[in-house]
């Protein structure tokens, strides 16, 4: 956490104890002599990179069936970036909901490192004697990145003349920024969604806020993005809700941080009032406080605006102990006493996270018609595909994913300006700033899902859409169908008439149960064959519910 609770500062310089740590702090020099990276006697529970290590290997021995440790990437400096699965059925990538955990952004912040520990074993140690963890485990595919910035971490140890030796109070990674004696990057100021928006960063390389020369800029920040992009699996992302850990405040935060708009254009309101429930409920179970990540201050480029704003993750930070100390010695150093009582004061907002992130709209009792085997608001690309038989006619108004511009004709709205939530939808033309022409539909147009997986007893495929259109015929429709085996087979249509038809969004719902425990694809088209008039198509909000 940077600057105190609310405040607008998001520097720290005021705070430093002594000349010699602010020069520590700002030029990315060790205030005197380095030591070695190691904690003091004193502060002996907490772990150094190679100790971390070292226990995170024990469990995976320990518990082989269920734990699997690698390498995720190397820091700025080379160190590996260490991940965990933990699952039952380890080794295999099963279909089931996957829960991120990290740590370690923030180099002074190792409280962080330790919570993630406590996670790995409350997980691993227990599996198979307490009923709770033994389900989350058999059901879930949890991952927790340990520490993004060992670098920063391991320099944050080596201050032998600081206010507190050996700590540095130093938060950024250890990459050098050229032209300049200043070091570091801070790497929660450098994830690519609105990165430097909004002045919740520096451009300053001497900042403890600096963003980087462009986004992306840190090995870092790429190695978690990497890792995450990697986990949409046929088109769909597994990871379904995130934690990243951070010091210090005692807060739940949920995106975004870039805006203080509590629901702006790229988040949906069934989605915000998820972000609350989860967030009230997460902080009930632990005694912190829940808020919208920007009520504390602005940040762009931060992590969880990434997630949520890219793959519609559900992700929160949370801050963990203490509350706000006078000093950054008191904010991110507490006595390696607080270790144990503070990482296990989480124990059952963690379990919450694992188990209602396997699907958060249980959250806002939204189970049965969000939480089946498909749901697409269409505000990030979820693998939909145009043309999938290479037959499509269509010479312009092929379908696309984005956000509509709005057409009319003698006043009559045809391509709504407006999606049925959130800013996205699929039309039959092109996202806003193609000309007028685009937008009407000639020929057929085809667009198709990913392959879904439906299980033994399916609830039924819904989806909003309009068809619009001016005089018109039968030889015009939108029609809608399930694919299976190569078989696709027609479940809704509309065909065109000769009356003005304006767009207005309808629902449409239709039972699956035809194709129970099969591997499904659902396909619409729009086609405009009959004389020349204006067609306007568009899809939202497609889901396959619970029974």
């Amino acid at each position: 956490m940077v600057g105190r609770h609310r405040r607008s500062s998001i520097g720290l310089l005021p705070r430093i104890a002594s000349a010699a740590a602010l020069a520590a702090l700002v030029l990315g020099g060790a205030a005197g002599p380095t030591a070695a990276a190691d904690f003091p006697p004193s502060d002996s529970l907490y772990h150094n990179y190679a100790e971390m290590v070292t226990d995170i290997n024990a469990v995976a021995a320990a518990h082989p069936d269920i734990v699997e440790v690698h390498s995720i990437g190397k820091s700025y400096q080379g160190r590996d970036i260490w991940i965990a699965k933990i699952s039952d059925n380890v080794a295999t990538d099963e279909p089931e909901p996957e829960i991120l955990i990290d740590a370690l952004h923030h180099a002074r912040e190792h409280l962080t490192l330790e919570q993630a520990l406590y996670t790995l074993h409350l997980l691993a140690d227990n599996y198979g004697t307490d009923p709770t963890v033994t389900s989350l485990v058999n059901s879930r595919e949890v991952w927790i990145i340990f520490d993004v910035n060992p670098d920063g971490a391991e320099y944050d140890l080596t201050c032998l003349h600081s206010a507190k030796p050996p700590y540095c109070a130093w938060r950024k990674n250890r990459q050098p920024n050229a032209g300049t004696s200043y070091v570091g990057t801070d790497i929660n100021r450098n994830y690519g969604y609105h990165w430097g928006c909004c002045s919740g960063s520096s451009t300053k390389p001497s900042s403890l806020t600096y963003r980087g020369r462009a986004a992306w800029s840190t090995p870092e920040a790429r190695v978690v993005r990497d890792f995450v992009n990697s986990r949409v699996v046929g088109g769909i992302q597994q990871i379904r809700a995130h934690i990243t850990l951070h010091t210090n405040g005692e807060l739940v935060l949920w995106p975004y941080g870039y805006t203080t708009a509590n629901v702006p254009r790229d988040m949906s309101v069934v989605d915000h009032n998820t972000f609350v429930a989860m967030g009230r409920k997460t902080a009930s179970l632990n005694g912190y406080t829940a808020e919208q990540s920007s009520d504390l201050y602005v940040t762009d480029g931060d992590e969880i605006d990434w997630m949520y704003g890219v793959h519609r993750i559900f992700s929160f930070t949370w801050e963990l102990y203490p509350t706000e100390k006078p000093t950054v010695w008191g904010d991110h150093y507490p006595a390696d006493e607080r270790i144990a009582p503070q990482t296990a004061r989480n124990r059952n907002a963690l379990l919450y996270v694992i188990n209602v992130g396997g699907c958060p709209y249980r959250a806002i009792g939204q189970t049965k018609a969000l939480c089946g085997p498909f749901y697409d608001d269409l505000e990030i690309s979820r693998g939909w595909q145009v043309n999938p038989d290479r037959t499509d006619t269509a010479t312009r108004g092929a379908w696309s994913r984005g956000i509509p511009a709005g057409t009319s004709s003698g006043g009559h709205a045809m391509q709504l300006a407006r999606t049925a939530s959130g800013t996205k939808d699929l039309s039959t033309g092109r996202p806003a700033g193609a000309g007028p022409n685009a937008y009407d539909l000639d020929g057929t147009t085809t667009i198709r899902s990913v392959p879904i997986q439906l299980p033994a007893a399916p609830g039924p495929l819904s989806f909003l859409y309009y068809f619009a259109h001016t005089n018109s015929s039968s030889a015009d429709s939108f029609r809608a169908y399930i694919e299976a085996g190569g078989v696709r087979t027609q479940i809704y249509r509309e065909l065109g008439t000769h009356v003005l038809d304006p767009a207005r969004w309808a629902r449409v719902t239709r039972p699956l149960t035809a194709w129970a425990g099969q591997s499904v694809q659902i396909v619409f088209t729009a086609s405009d064959l009959g004389h020349d008039n204006l067609i306007e198509a568009a899809v939202d909000d497609v889901r396959i519910e619970r029974p």
